[in-house]
């Protein structure tokens, strides 16, 4: 039976919200299909609100993907704010997708992408508001399977009640697979119902399905041992690696949104994966192998998207963008494509000692030259050693001097607090650092108007990382140094005054702690919190760290675990981990052997360009590093109309296919 729209009844709704614009759809390049046209409907959401998720490369490449198959519908939703939610619920309107404005109940499948674990909360809230059971036990034939996603997948357990399956992994050949299962499976008449769906998706191997796992614990609160429940369902579960990125080029026609987005420029992905071996770092963990887009592919992609968007921005996307074994030649291409176009070029915070000037200028070559922000995490020399972050005072110092020089007048640095044996003086050496950076900036370039400005993050310890086993820093001690800190930098007479400080305070660190490193037992505490109004808990005029921390106390009354267990407790080798049973094809050893390492100050090369550490992905995953140089060379194109133009002439275009 066709699914109509909810519009008529949420338009009523829009003039009483803030920015209703962002629940109208209509971009450029979304795709409706008419939807008894198709056997499989796939619902996908960012948990968070429309202007964050919009650009969210994931989600577009996946509803790309997915639309492409002629058997197969996909829509996108994003979290409401509290006032359309609190509206919605008085006049009974159901979670919606932007696309066509379809309930999202009525899909067969609700996938969730997290690129953080502080979305959990509006997940419930939007599978609730679709009229959905919380719990997946008490899911009936008819609702979606509720699919989790992103990086914050490799560790589900806390919203293993919530959810009926994860991906884990790269998710463009997952999802293709999953979509031909379920449609096998609707041909058939959909026997067995629900629960042989599942056991099918189980059984396969392309996703996780935690009902079919028990979770033993012993007496002391630490996991006993976690075994299938079920005959045929894997012992572990294995990632996705998406091999040869050339054959994936997406997305090809990038959404462009109405409404005003936290990243207002069009992206490609130049290469996945990283292997420098950041020890804090999940993401280069998780993503190995490493594998390159090749330059031509990457310049098609980049011409392809303007001429199908109109923006006038090119963002260069990856762990470390300035790492790609071509990217010299690749900026100097693009550059020379695009000059005396409006067209610029960026590329995201860039490592130190990747970084030189001859690619800076490629990159602002149409004269946009905005700040440079680099990351050295670590304040001192011996921290930078424990994360396994290679790079020098020295390198730091001669690459803003050399940024200065050429003209620049403003960079920002990223650091972390609270790292595996910092101690004070760790952290104030990032204060001697800054008046390092604006004393040589001032040097070089003669000026007075030199900038410099510290980013601070509270360090979480992530799953499949050498910190797994860490304990967190407290909240006190960590606002204890940042204030130290700043302090520091305020009484530097010379130069405090160039110097901006930005930090968030502990607390919000302590709660991602729970939910990075937490099993099943912290569903109950996310499910407090949601139920006691928590949403949009990366937002810090949303989050409250007391009641997160009033659920943790009722939620575990009961259990011999607490907040501190979860976060400041360190780990043994033996203790059985609540991911364990998923694999990210990182070998557990060669982790503990990366942890011991770092507690005695030793460092690792980065793998692509030295022999193999044995870390286990390429042997346990079948994949193998893709490095060029492949020595092609990016053509000029011919004229073609400005990106202004274009957009212009494509405004308010949607594309609707099969009508």
């Amino acid at each position: 039976m066709s699914v109509q729209s909810v519009f008529p009844q949420l338009e009523k709704l829009l003039p009483k919200v803030q920015k209703p614009v962002q629940y109208v759809g209509g971009e450029l390049n979304a795709v409706v299909k008419p939807w008894d046209d198709v056997l499989v409907r796939w619902c996908l959401m960012y948990p968070d609100a429309y202007e964050v998720g919009i650009p969210n490369q994931g989600v577009q490449i996946l509803y790309e993907v997915l639309n492409e198959r002629a058997d197969t519908l996909c829509e996108r939703t994003y979290a409401v704010w509290p006032d359309l939610e609190s509206l919605m619920r008085e006049h009974k309107v159901p979670q919606f997708t932007v696309d066509a404005h379809r309930p999202i109940g009525a899909f067969d499948l609700f996938g969730v992408s997290f690129s953080t674990e502080l979305g959990y909360t509006n997940m419930l809230n939007a599978i609730d508001l679709a009229g959905v059971p919380i719990h997946s036990i008490d899911r009936g034939d008819n609702d979606p399977i509720v699919v989790a996603g992103g990086h914050a997948a490799f560790n589900p357990e806390p919203i293993a009640n919530f959810i009926d399956a994860a991906v884990l992994g790269d998710g463009e050949q997952a999802v293709l697979a999953i979509t031909d299962i379920v449609a096998a499976f609707k041909k058939e008449g959909s026997p067995g119902g629900r629960n042989e769906l599942l056991l099918r998706l189980a059984k396969s191997g392309v996703a996780y399905i935690p009902k079919f796992y028990d979770v033993e614990y012993l007496p002391d609160g630490r996991i006993r041992q976690v075994k299938v429940n079920e005959q045929g369902v894997p012992w572990r579960v294995a990632k996705h690696t998406v091999m040869n990125l050339d054959e994936w080029p997406y997305p090809k026609a990038p959404l462009v949104p109405i409404a005003e987005s936290v990243h207002e420029r069009m992206s490609v992905e130049i290469f996945r994966g990283c292997t420098r071996g950041c020890r804090f770092c999940q993401a280069g963990m998780i993503t190995r192998p490493v594998r390159e887009r090749s330059m031509t592919t990457i310049a098609e992609m980049v011409d392809n998207g303007l001429k199908k968007t109109g923006y006038e921005e090119i963002g260069l996307l990856s762990l470390s963008s300035a790492d790609h074994s071509e990217i010299a030649e690749l900026a100097k291409g693009l550059a020379d494509r695009y000059e005396n176009t409006q067209t610029s070029l960026s590329l995201p915070s860039t490592r130190v000692d990747a970084f030189n000037i001859d690619l800076a200028n490629e990159l602002s070559r149409n004269g946009r030259r905005s700040g440079l922000t680099f990351a050295p995490e670590g304040g001192s020399e011996r921290i930078r050693r424990v994360i396994n972050k290679q790079v020098s005072e020295e390198d730091l110092i001669r690459t803003v001097t050399a940024a200065y020089a050429s003209g620049w007048r403003q960079v920002k640095l990223y650091f972390m607090v609270g790292l595996p044996t910092e101690e004070d003086e760790d952290v104030l050496q990032i204060a001697k650092l800054a008046h390092e950076v604006i004393k040589a900036g001032r040097e070089a370039s003669g000026r007075k108007d030199i900038k410099c400005t510290v980013s601070i993050g509270g360090f979480v310890p992530k799953p499949h990382t050498p910190f797994q086993w860490a304990a967190q820093l407290d909240h006190p001690t960590t606002d204890s140094r940042l204030y130290k800190l700043r302090e520091a930098i305020r009484l530097d007479k010379e130069f405090g005054k160039a110097i901006g400080v930005r930090y968030h305070d502990g607390k919000p660190g302590i709660v991602e702690g729970i939910l990075s490193r937490g099993d099943r037992r912290i569903g109950k505490v996310i499910e407090q919190v949601w139920r006691d109004g928590g949403r949009f808990d990366g937002w810090s005029e949303h989050f409250s760290f007391e009641k997160w921390m009033n659920a943790a106390q009722i939620a575990l009354a009961d259990e011999p675990v607490d907040v501190d267990w979860y976060t400041v407790r360190e780990r043994e080798l033996s203790e059985v981990l609540p991911w364990d049973h998923l694999d990210s094809g990182l070998d557990k050893e060669w982790l503990w052997d990366d942890w011991q390492d770092s507690l005695s100050d030793v460092e690792v090369d980065d793998c692509r360009w030295t022999p193999c550490f044995d870390c286990g992905v390429c042997d346990h995953m079948g994949t193998e590093i893709q490095v060029g140089p492949t020595n092609q060379v990016i053509l000029p194109l011919p004229t073609f109309p400005s990106p202004v133009l274009q957009k212009a002439e494509l405004e308010n275009q949607v594309v609707v296919s099969g009508a």
